[in-house]
């Protein structure tokens, strides 16, 4: 699953399904299996721009599709939001795609994939807002200092 995660796609892969999916979008209509190629490429570019851009036309994609087609597009859309540290938004697509098919191997190893990083998240949140707690205890006990000498010398 790390590999899924991790993967990065090739330049000239992108650049190679991103002109296929701009030469249909100028023809008037763009196919799902061309739409969904390019929005897998995008969801693996190293540019956050793009995966966002790869999530747009994933949505799209469930949006569009009969009920029960949308495995691989929910499937997607988690591993784009999990790349993105937007692990609510992960789980979210991650649950869907497991209510329909909680069989689903991939599906349950992502799932945990991301309620671990969520949970990890969630203590690195926690502890930079300890810290910062911390920092303004300390300098309110530095003031509070610095006016107590000033006050015993008057």
């Amino acid at each position: 699953m790390e590999a899924v995660l991790s993967d990065v796609v090739a330049p000239e892969d992108l650049k190679k399904f991103e002109k296929k999916y701009n030469n249909e979008l100028l023809k008037g209509a763009v196919s799902k299996e061309t739409q969904f190629e390019y929005a897998w490429c995008l969801i693996r570019s190293k540019y956050t721009q793009d995966i966002k851009e790869g999530v747009k036309l994933l949505k799209d994609l469930v949006h569009k599709s009969p009920k029960d087609d949308p495995r691989d597009f929910l499937f997607y859309l988690a591993v784009a939001n999990y790349r993105l540290k937007e692990y609510e938004e992960a789980l979210i697509y991650i649950r869907k795609l497991l209510k329909n098919e909680p069989g689903n191997k991939q599906a349950v190893e992502l799932e945990k994939l991301i309620e671990k990083a969520l949970k990890k998240d969630g203590l690195v949140g926690m502890a930079i807002v300890g810290g910062i707690g911390l920092g303004v205890a300390g300098l309110a006990g530095l003031i509070g200092l610095a006016v107590s000498k000033g006050a015993a010398k008057s």
